[in-house]
């Protein structure tokens, strides 16, 4: 019986004709992040002024401003906001595994998300795999164990969805929220651009528990379509990852959740294991961007140590 022979895979057949660099969607992507850490960065400032009711509220003003100030980051919420509904996460899950779109190992799936977004835009402080591995370095430098390295390592792989055939930035990447449940916009970034969303109105996903129990626990509940949730099923299905890193995949976006501490009624006694491994994972992802940049062919032989002890040789993607 002749031996089947991999195929490489083709970056050329994944480029998007509306974002052929993909540029635009680096562009976002860092937008969102910048939103995130400015808001960390206030609430970390506020907390040390504890004492002091006019510094926290000049604080919440400072980050007020910024976000009013992202016009690109309100459109990209409006878009998210309107469209993330339970009727189109339930469809994005079916067409999302109904056939892998590649198969590929890890090291491969890095360098493919590296060459569709281009970093010679003079824009780009770090390529995508350099991102990644900053990332993963930071952990392994505070010796974090070898699973939460290689978690790092992988975290943003799922942004291969919007090269995969998204329906565009707004279902692959930004702030995560349940679906199918009341949405406490009061906790989420640009509240007020849900308006147009017909789960607003909807007389079961309007309510407070929606189609959920309380305290069902987080892993019961259907998080907004995007990178997380696709990176986690596919992981959790095709690795060995322990789930305190499926947690930190799944869960990393989810800041009205972790940081906000919305949706607490949902949570069960795992759900404080689950905080804390989301907590942390995420200075590493928001802060581990240094002007120090990894050389991917130097670390590449260790990684590939650690990717062999947690992952097949190819994962469907």
């Amino acid at each position: 019986m002749p031996v089947a022979v991999p195929v490489p895979v083709e970056a050329s057949t994944f480029v998007r004709s509306d974002d052929p660099k993909g540029l635009k969607f680096e562009k976002i992507s860092d937008a969102v992040d910048d939103i995130n850490v400015a808001k960390l960065k206030a609430k970390a400032e506020a907390d040390a002024y504890a004492q002091s009711e006019f510094d926290a509220s000049k604080d919440k003003e400072t980050f007020r401003q910024f976000v009013d100030s992202n016009e690109s980051s309100r459109q990209f919420y409006i878009e998210q906001h309107t469209k993330q509904t339970v009727e189109f996460n339930l469809e994005a899950r079916r067409k999302a595994f109904e056939k892998p779109r590649a198969e590929m190992g890890i090291w491969e799936a890095m360098e493919l998300l590296n060459t569709l977004v281009d970093a010679s835009d003079p824009d780009t402080d770090a390529t995508q795999i350099e991102h990644l591995l900053q990332t993963a370095e930071a952990m392994r430098k505070d010796g974090k164990p070898e699973w939460m390295q290689v978690t790092g390592l992988i975290h943003d792989l799922g942004k291969l969805l919007y090269f995969f055939g998204s329906d565009g930035q707004w279902d692959v990447v930004g702030d995560t929220f349940v679906v199918g449940a009341q949405i406490p916009t009061d906790k989420i970034v640009y509240s007020d651009t849900f308006t147009e969303n017909p789960d607003m109105t909807h007389p079961v996903y309007s309510t407070k528990y929606g189609i959920y129990k309380p305290n069902c626990g987080l892993d019961n509940i259907m998080i907004s379509w995007g990178h997380d949730e696709y990176l986690y099923l596919v992981m959790k299905e095709q690795s060995s990852l322990p789930k305190a890193a499926l947690n930190m995949i799944r869960f990393h976006s989810f800041y009205p959740w972790h940081r906000e501490r919305a949706y607490t009624y949902f949570e069960n006694e795992d759900d404080k294991q689950t905080l804390a491994d989301v907590l942390a994972f995420n200075p590493y992802d928001l802060y581990s961007k240094s002007d120090s940049r990894p050389v991917a062919a130097e670390l590449k032989p260790y990684y590939e140590g650690l990717i062999a002890e947690f992952f097949p040789e190819k994962i469907k993607w």
